[in-house]
């Protein structure tokens, strides 16, 4: 098992509880990407990072930057780990998008784009893979207790001028039919669900896990 992060120490951490090995790489760096010869059965894209400013205030640089990261490395990395899927006949692909892939918000252009477009690969990957044994979905959360959506709320507090508490009710939860943040470890829970073998045939689809905010 292979943990690959920005944030090296992190990704030693999580490596330590899991027995695996820590790789630190930006991912959006795609020639370093295109270096790690992974091997695996399993590859979950599960790397993000958001940017809010309207399009027209919106840097080229971190627009592309953001695409990177969240779409054209997780095709570089899949791209790597196919063959090998293949000559095995098995392999699961994962993809963390969102329901912003499923649903658009404004001021949130390039995380928007990027897990739309994440949807889009999975669903190809899915469609060239089924008859070789590789299945590959997308896991669609709305906002999960991270550090990225820890800092959103600290920020949205900041923006206008509320506390912290405000922005989850009025601004983060109020699409959401169930007003709470997900837990990474329901998140984890689902991603290993797809694996086994109970979801040998759930391929390119995306599965909620939204609170009810697509039920609107």
């Amino acid at each position: 098992m292979v943990v690959v992060d920005l944030d090296g120490p992190g990704a030693k951490q999580v490596a330590n509880q899991i027995g695996g090995s820590a790789i630190t790489l930006d991912l959006s760096d795609l020639g370093a990407v295109d270096t790690l010869d992974l091997r695996c059965d399993i590859l979950i894209n599960n790397a993000g990072l958001q940017h809010i400013s309207a399009i027209e205030d919106f840097s080229p640089e971190r627009f592309s930057h953001m695409l990177r990261v969240m779409l054209e490395a997780p095709f570089r990395l899949v791209r790597q780990v196919l063959p090998q899927m293949y000559a095995r006949k098995w392999g699961r692909i994962i993809n963390i998008s969102s329901v912003h892939g499923l649903r658009a918000s404004p001021y949130k252009a390039a995380y928007v784009t990027a897990k739309h477009g994440l949807e889009g690969l999975s669903k190809v990957i899915a469609l060239e893979g089924a008859a070789r044994g590789v299945t590959s979905n997308c896991i669609n959360p709305a906002y999960v207790r991270t550090p990225l959506v820890e800092q959103q709320i600290a920020s949205q507090a900041v923006a206008h001028g509320i506390e912290p508490d405000e922005v989850l009710e009025q601004i983060m939860l109020a699409p959401l039919a169930k007003k709470q943040l997900i837990e990474p470890s329901q998140v984890a829970e689902f991603a290993a669900y797809l694996c086994s073998p109970y979801a040998d045939v759930m391929t390119g689809s995306s599965f909620v896990m939204d609170g009810g905010w697509t039920a609107r």
